[in-house]
């Protein structure tokens, strides 16, 4: 299996964060337009908050939640 972790990739989504919700597909990588905290659940199953996010920052996280408790970064999209 070959992860992307970084580079092109073929679909973006802008994001809601929930804490009830997974992202519709898992992500490789996480766009923040605002700056601020980021809670996410990765792909091998672990919460974390990802603190000092700036504003246009690209986080190489392969994800399955963007969570709203946690979050405050803001215009949000996942690639995958």
């Amino acid at each position: 299996m070959t992860i992307y972790a970084s580079g092109a990739q073929d679909n973006l989504a802008l994001v809601t964060p929930s804490d009830s919700a997974d992202l519709s597909a898992p992500c490789n990588l996480i766009f923040c337009g605002g700056a601020g905290t980021l809670k996410v659940t990765t792909v091998g199953g672990q919460s974390v908050t990802v603190t000092g996010v700036v504003a246009g920052q690209i986080l190489p996280i392969r994800a399955t939640r963007v969570w709203s408790t946690g979050t405050s970064a803001t215009n949000i999209a996942v690639l995958w």
